[in-house]
């Protein structure tokens, strides 16, 4: 068993988690408590569900299917906040491309 910071996947979250973290520094403060904080919150949950799931051989499966829940909820709030004009274009395809690599790689480790 790899320590889970080793991990591609846990990696490649980590770097979500940080650019996430400089994107909603400059959102608007209404949005930046509510929105920002919830998909902090959701990329903290799929580092967890990671870490669990490579802590437990026999019980990895549901550990992975939610943190694939949680991408699919980071997915909608990072088009939430696109579409209300708090992240510029560019930002928002290298977050989503954090998200498909993140979710690729959970499917990968699924089957």
């Amino acid at each position: 068993m790899w320590l889970a910071s080793e991990l591609a996947v846990y990696k490649e979250t980590y770097d979500l988690l940080v650019s996430i973290f400089e994107f909603t520094r400059g959102m608007n403060r209404e949005y930046k408590y509510t929105i920002g904080q919830e998909m902090k919150s959701e990329t903290m949950a799929i580092l967890r569900e990671i870490y669990r799931a490579n802590g437990s051989f026999e019980a990895r499966l549901p550990h992975i299917r939610i943190a694939r829940e949680h991408c699919e909820t980071l997915r909608i709030f990072l088009r939430v906040t696109h579409d209300l004009h708090q992240i510029p274009l560019a930002p928002f395809v290298r977050l989503n491309q954090h998200i498909e690599m993140i979710s690729r790689q959970l499917v990968g480790w699924e089957k």
